[in-house]
């Protein structure tokens, strides 16, 4: 994710891809896209490519925006999320961008206060 300047601005397109790696350094998976609320504007979650090989069998998992944290030397995201929580999280529905309880449940799962508080 290239930076530039003093601006704390970035672009979404610049976020997708995006490496997502643990405290420890070892690598999570990446941003795929991310998920903004309409009405406040917050980025409410980063959907993170899980898993697989060569994009073969990869999975999506939304992780709430504020889990991550953006390592300058790293030029990637660090998170005190671990793969095994990533997989045991709370069970998605098609609909699961439209669903408040979901919502509530991940966001509890993850230990972090909902962005629409």
């Amino acid at each position: 994710m290239p930076t530039s300047g003093t601006s704390n601005m970035v672009s979404s397109a610049d976020v997708n891809g995006t490496e997502v790696y643990g405290r420890d350094g070892v690598h999570i998976g990446s941003i795929d896209h991310l998920m903004i609320d309409k009405q406040s504007g917050n980025v409410a979650y980063a959907v993170m490519g899980f898993g697989g090989f060569l994009g073969l069998g990869e999975e999506h998992y939304p992780i709430p925006w504020n889990k991550l944290h953006y390592d300058t030397a790293k030029q990637g995201f660090v998170t005190d999320i671990t793969a095994d929580q990533v997989e045991g999280a709370p069970a998605r529905t098609d609909d699961w961008h439209r669903d408040r309880d979901w919502e509530r449940r991940t966001y509890d799962y993850y230990g972090v206060a909902p962005y629409w508080i």
